[in-house]
């Protein structure tokens, strides 16, 4: 297996478990919120209030973070481009410089706002990304 491939392969495995860690800690975490979506359907996630006269209630917004922190949040856009990323590898496909650096950037981002955080582990997919797209 070339280096470039490693690379891809590598950096695609640490967004892939990122994104599924998150999900499996938000489940875990979070699970009356999972269990009450799937009680009421899962139109009622984040109902939206059409009229803005809603009292929001502590529950409310608890149900609403647990959405946005899971199935709405950075964890599934993530899994799906690690996997992209590992299907692109597997067919010798480059993967481009920028989008490694965007992954850097946004993972150093959530990292220094969200102390302590994995958002770290994220800068090491993109810099394994930048390197393998100079090979």
């Amino acid at each position: 297996m070339n280096s470039r491939k490693l690379q891809l392969r590598w950096a695609s495995g640490i967004m892939i478990v990122l994104g599924s860690g998150h999900l499996a800690l938000l489940a875990f975490l979070a699970w009356k919120d999972v269990i009450g979506w799937v009680e009421r359907g899962m139109w009622a996630a984040v109902p939206l209030d059409a009229g803005g006269g809603a009292v929001q209630t502590v529950a409310s917004l608890q149900n609403k973070v647990t959405f946005w922190a899971g199935p709405g949040g950075f964890a599934v856009p993530l899994i799906l481009l690690g996997f992209l990323i590992w299907h692109l590898a597997g067919r010798g496909v480059a993967v481009p410089a920028w989008i490694g650096w965007a992954v850097a950037a946004w993972c150093a981002l959530g990292g220094v706002l969200l102390v302590p955080s994995p958002f770290f582990a994220g800068v090491i997919s993109g810099v394994l990304i930048v390197l393998a797209a100079r090979k």
